[in-house]
């Protein structure tokens, strides 16, 4: 091989990070078709695998049990199903990923919220002995609310069904007639006929599914589109600490870019005070630059000395800074042990900003069965997703969470006890 057909060590990263969830219901085989991604793509280390070895020779398996590889706590294996959230990592030569392996049974839809919150991408396995079941319309629902827009449905176990077309396409008309029911959800979804046991169509093809003409599962994953920091959307910096030395008069604010571009001589405003200034200078690190980008962690001078503090955020001084609310509207899945108490205030954690907030109003709930919202009055019990009316002690610069994810999300806290108790996103 010539010198410059070597592959580039760095490709990887040049296509960025996809992050992606398995979701479905029980038993459909999402523990194990991550297993079959890792294995296939040769990430595992040569302990793990011998780990793998040991525990097939001691059982008597005939080949290798790759669910283990994310069921991790003891209470899974003996129940044979994912309880916690499961994170894993793997590259290939186009892509980095970060997966997260969602529980299957409704009494943890709040674990499935949680891997949703931060995905690129959502592959929804169905069982093809079982086609579209109820878990399998609400996880599509919840990851639609989630803000996730790349919907794979991974027809699985086809090996359990003689690799029939017939079952495929059956089941891709019944989830395309169930998505025509539901336009509001804004997803892109793609079909594909894997076995996560065999390995057919998850990273190498089969013959066995030879009438299938589309990419296999890792294709359609290196091509999904991923919800990276924007730079040409509009600046967004919040405050996560002043920096002002003791004996000096130096003073600027750290933060992370969540979306924009700032740079010397731009014009800013802080929010919620409305206050403006100039900025003077940008770092990185030691290091000034003539610009920074969304995604990036930096030091920012002003011109002016302005009142701002942890919790506010930098936008440009321009129509795009987002207006300070009081109220608002959003929905939010509650995570909390006990019900929602609409007579209670809770702690709002937006960004870096902190301030307590009452419940105005429980304006619907998403029924769990039918998926569809009603009025109602009741308590939101846990694992319940609602959509609320919430008003604050302080003012905060929040986007719709549809349009900019970092500043449109937030989470309720307990004040008593600092539970996480509901996670939200603003309309």
């Amino acid at each position: 091989m010539r010198r410059e057909e070597l592959p580039d060590p760095n490709a990887a990263a040049d296509r960025g990070v996809l992050r992606f969830l398995t979701c479905g219901s029980v038993d459909d085989g999402k523990s194990t078709l991550i297993g079959r991604l890792l294995y296939d793509t040769k990430t595992l280390l040569s302990d793990t695998l011998a780990t793998l070895e040991r525990h097939a020779e001691r059982r008597g398996l005939s080949a290798l049990d790759l669910s283990l590889l994310t069921d991790g706590l003891v209470a899974e294996r003996e129940q044979g199903i994912t309880i916690d959230v499961a994170y894993r990592y793997f590259a290939t030569a186009h892509r980095k990923f970060i997966i997260a392996d969602s529980p299957g049974h409704v009494q943890y839809t709040r674990n499935m919220v949680t891997a949703a919150s931060t995905a690129d991408a959502a592959v929804l396995l169905v069982d093809a002995r079982k086609g579209i079941v109820e878990q399998t319309r609400r996880h599509a629902t919840i990851a639609g609310l989630l803000g996730v827009r790349h919907l794979i449905v991974a027809v699985n176990k086809m090996d359990l069904v003689e690799y029939s077309r017939t079952v495929f396409d059956s089941i891709q008309a019944d989830f395309r007639a169930w998505l025509r029911q539901h336009p509001a959800l804004h997803v892109r979804t793609d079909y594909i006929p894997i076995s996560a046991l065999e390995g057919s169509n998850v990273v190498e093809r089969d013959a066995r599914l030879a009438w299938y003409e589309g990419p296999t599962l890792i294709e359609l994953l290196e091509q999904a589109p991923s919800h990276e920091a924007d730079a040409s959307a509009p600046l967004r910096l919040p405050v996560q600490w002043v920096c002002r030395p003791s004996q000096s008069d130096f003073r600027a604010y750290a933060g992370r870019i969540e979306s924009g571009t700032l740079a010397p001589g731009d014009a800013v405003v802080a929010l919620p005070s409305g206050r403006t200034s100039t900025i003077t200078s940008v770092r990185l690190g030691e290091r000034e630059v003539k610009m920074a980008v969304a995604g990036q962690s930096v030091l920012v001078v002003l011109a002016d000395d302005i009142d701002i503090s942890r919790g506010d955020t930098i936008a440009r001084a321009d129509a795009t800074a987002a207006q300070p609310r009081t109220a608002f509207d959003a929905t939010v899945c509650w995570l909390g042990q006990q019900p929602l108490d609409s007579r209670r205030e809770y702690l709002l954690r937006h960004g870096t900003r902190e301030t307590r907030v009452r419940i105005r109003d429980i304006a619907a709930q998403l029924d769990i069965e039918t998926l569809g919202w009603r009025a109602r009055t009741d308590p939101v019990e846990p694992n319940g997703i609602a959509r609320l009316a919430i008003a604050t002690q302080h003012p905060i610069a929040a986007d719709p969470y549809e349009t900019m994810r970092a500043t449109g999300s937030f989470i309720l806290i307990d004040p008593t006890s600092f539970d996480t108790v509901a996670a939200g996103m603003i309309a």
